[in-house]
C-alpha cells in the first residue's frame, strides 16, 4: 500500500512538473508579444506585482521589455531542452544557453551605454569545457558503435593479460627458488 501511494506521489509531481513546462512551451509566443501592449511613452512605467518596471536606458518600457524577452523566451525554451533531452550531445545546448545568460547578465548589471558586445569573450570559458567533453563524448561512442570496438572490453582484456603477466613471472620466481632448493639439498 505504501508503494503505491509512493508511485502515486511521484506520478503526481511528475504530471505536475510536465504540465507547467508544457504550458511554458505553449505560452512562450504569447510571452514573446507581451511587449506590444505596453506603453511606448518614454516617460511611462509599468506595474507588475511588486515590481515597477522603467525604460532601463532603452528609448521607452516597450522597448527595454521587447529586448529582454527576445534573451528571455529563447532562454527559458534551452532551458527546458537541456533540462529534458536524453541525447549523448545535450551538453552542447549549454553553449547558447550560457550565451543569453550572460546577455541577460549584461541587460540587467551593465554600466556600459552598448549591450550585447563583450559576451563572446564569457563564453569562451564554457566553450574550452564542453567542446572537448563532448567531442571525447562522440569518439568513444563512434569508435563502439561504428567500429565496434569496445573500449571497457579492451580495458578488461589488458587486466587479463597483466595479471597473467604477473602470475608468469611469479612462477618463474617460485621455479628458481626450487630450483635453488634442489641445488642445496
Amino acid at each position: 500500500m505504501q508503494l503505491k501511494n509512493k508511485t502515486n506521489k511521484k506520478a503526481r509531481k511528475r504530471i505536475i512538473i510536465e504540465s507547467v513546462v508544457a504550458v511554458l512551451i505553449i505560452l512562450s509566443p504569447f510571452i514573446f508579444k507581451i511587449h506590444e501592449y505596453l506603453p511606448n511613452d518614454p516617460e511611462a512605467t509599468v506595474q507588475f506585482l511588486w515590481f515597477e518596471i522603467d525604460n532601463n536606458g532603452f528609448r521607452d518600457v516597450e522597448t527595454y521589455i521587447w529586448f529582454l524577452l527576445t534573451k528571455l523566451v529563447p532562454f527559458y525554451l534551452l532551458l527546458i531542452w537541456f533540462l529534458t533531452c536524453k541525447h549523448w550531445w545535450y551538453h552542447t545546448i549549454l553553449i547558447p544557453l550560457m550565451m543569453y545568460a550572460f546577455q541577460l547578465f549584461e541587460l540587467y548589471f551593465s554600466e556600459d551605454e552598448y549591450i550585447d558586445t563583450d559576451n563572446l569573450l564569457w563564453l569562451l570559458p564554457v566553450c574550452i569545457v564542453i567542446i572537448p567533453f563532448v567531442y571525447f563524448i562522440r569518439l568513444k561512442l563512434y569508435d563502439k558503435h561504428v567500429h565496434g570496438i569496445d573500449l571497457e572490453a579492451m580495458d578488461a582484456e589488458l587486466k587479463i593479460l597483466k595479471e597473467k603477466e604477473e602470475l608468469r613471472k611469479e612462477r618463474a620466481k617460485l621455479d628458481e627458488r626450487k630450483k635453488n632448493l634442489a641445488k642445496k639439498m
